[in-house]
């Protein structure tokens, strides 16, 4: 299984509807970005609901809600009224590497502190409607906090653990630690899904080969780097098809630039969203750093549009290659 990571700012259900459009079924599976509990506020996680109402996620690839937080009396009423509008499995986020989040012991701050970790689950598993499945990092100083939270972890019918092997505190800088992944994936009961630098069909074969146990695979900013990845490692793609790879990159920028445009918001909103999408996914294209930082220079909505469709132009796909 294929699954789209949750990216905060980045995979809400526009760009999932936008994705599931151009790619059906590429995909199959998504964690929203977060719901936050912070400060035990459940009226402000629910204000966020409109990512995950089942209603408007029809078209969009499959949806997991996320719950960040640690208060266990609104973590349940939160999992519990998502389970009231259809869903079976909520995750829980301790795997956020944000210092603002991690301050409080949210996200991958909880990490070094496993009998907080087992007093919230001891309270929320037996009260908990939907399934739970975790997502999680080594730890969030030391990659070797994970193995005291194994057996906490053990203890509790979980649907399944993400594991993207960095510490909070790497965020999202230097390498993943595969050797620490293969050392602890084994020890959990629940089932493993492996999340981190996946970006080329060239990882994934070497995470396959490497942890031929782990069946499921959690993708991030690879979708990003080049939308058709998902379709290159199931085959349906050749993987060297520099031409369709091009072609999917026109036809994903452009769908999900429509999509910017259509929202109810200021010129500026959508100028920063599109810049905030456009420093991940101009590595799909074949162009220069100078080319690719015009867009990023430029001032106003318009002329963000003019330059990156002028960037579009230049690079154009041949007919029907996707």
């Amino acid at each position: 299984m294929l699954i789209l990571a949750p990216m905060q700012g980045l995979t809400e259900l526009m760009f999932r509807k936008a994705y599931q459009h151009c790619f059906p079924g590429a995909l199959d599976l998504s964690i929203s970005p977060f719901l936050s509990l912070t400060h035990g506020n459940l009226a402000d996680a629910w204000k966020k609901i409109d990512d995950v109402i089942p209603a408007d996620n029809q078209d969009s690839i499959p949806v997991i809600p996320q719950i960040l937080g640690k208060e266990p009396v609104e973590f349940v009423e939160l999992g519990n009224r998502l389970f009231d509008i259809g869903y079976t499995e909520v995750n829980w986020n301790i795997g956020c590497p944000m210092r603002r989040v991690t301050a409080k012991h949210r996200g991958s701050g909880i990490l070094p502190y496993p009998n907080e970790v087992r007093t919230i689950l001891d309270q929320v598993v037996p009260k908990l409607k939907p399934r739970l499945s975790i997502k999680m990092r080594l730890g969030l100083s030391s990659k070797d906090e994970i193995f005291a939270l194994v057996p906490v972890l053990n203890d509790y019918p979980l649907a399944n653990v993400t594991i993207h092997p960095r510490t909070g505190r790497q965020q999202y800088s230097g390498q993943v630690d595969l050797d620490t992944f293969g050392q602890v994936y084994p020890l959990l009961n629940s089932r493993v899904i492996y999340n981190g630098d996946l970006c080329t069909t060239a990882d994934y074969r070497q995470l396959r080969h490497r942890f031929p146990a782990v069946e499921d695979f959690m993708i991030g900013r690879g979708i990003l780097y080049d939308p058709i990845l998902p379709l290159k490692i199931k085959g349906l793609i050749p993987e060297d098809d520099k031409a369709k790879s091009l072609a999917a990159a026109h036809l994903f920028i452009e769908t999900l630039l429509n999509a910017i445009l259509a929202r109810s918001v200021s010129d500026e909103s959508k100028m920063r969203k599109i810049k905030e999408y456009w420093c991940l996914l101009l590595r799909s294209l074949p162009l220069s750093e100078q080319q690719a930082r015009a867009v990023l220079h430029a001032p106003t909505l318009s002329s963000t549009l003019h330059t990156l469709r002028s960037l579009l132009q230049q690079t154009p796909p041949t007919p029907q290659q996707l």
